[in-house]
């Protein structure tokens, strides 16, 4: 099933297989980069690449991360090429061959000239963007950002010009030639599922301090409903 009949933006975000994978449409990609704070980033340093995980948060139709303002990675993407990918993981597919195992996911590749955020008070409010887009309402909570602290943060930024979408969902034994599903094997999915843990408290937090709502219900990497 072809997923998004949107044209590929840029001849290098068209998925040149598994064409029904595709999609390019702005509400498809929204929805992966919301849902999957954690990135990696690809540069060139010093002739090699090199790929950094990080946060990015989505504003509009562009997207943001940040990282410290000495680091070798982000000097390397200020003005230069970069490639962003988002990836949720779904499921993997068990099928009766070797050939055929695969993993649903959707995921997101964004390519662009990284633009850097020079700024302050841009800066420190894309800052608070990040936050409040994580966690809403926490913002307020947090002890003021330093102008030392603004300065020493580097900020990237790419827009969604150059995006494209893939996104696998196999259904159990969909996968499997016709002749191999009389193959005694199990076959099918065995699903991901991101859960968070019991909040931990710091151990010096002040009696009678209580788990925010934002931090009590936080979660990442589910499905729209």
């Amino acid at each position: 099933m072809t997923r998004s009949r949107a044209k590929a933006p840029t001849d290098r975000t068209r998925l040149r297989r598994l064409h029904d994978k595709a999609a390019y449409d702005r509400d498809t990609i929204h929805a992966i980069l919301d849902a999957m704070p954690l990135a990696h980033v690809g540069y060139v340093m010093d002739g090699a690449p090199v790929v950094i995980p990080t946060l990015q948060w989505r504003e509009g139709d562009r997207i943001y991360w940040h990282g410290s303002a000495a680091s070798r990675s982000m000097k390397a993407g200020k003005g230069c090429p970069v490639c962003v990918t988002v990836t949720l993981s779904d499921a993997m597919v068990l099928a009766r061959s070797a050939f055929e195992h695969s993993v649903n996911s959707r995921s997101v590749m964004v390519f662009g000239q990284a633009e850097w955020v020079t700024d302050p008070v841009a800066k420190a409010a894309h800052l608070q963007a990040m936050v409040e887009r994580l966690f809403p309402g926490r913002w307020p909570q947090l002890r003021p950002m330093t102008e030392t602290e603004v300065k020493a943060t580097g900020l990237l930024s790419l827009p969604l010009t150059e995006a494209s979408a893939k996104i696998s969902a196999a259904a159990p034994g969909e996968t499997d030639a016709e002749a191999d599903k009389g193959w005694p094997v199990w076959a099918g999915l065995l699903p991901i599922a991101f859960q968070m843990g019991v909040p931990i408290p710091a151990p010096d937090l002040p009696p009678g301090t209580a788990l925010p709502a934002h931090a009590a219900r936080y979660r990442f990497g589910e499905k729209p409903e």
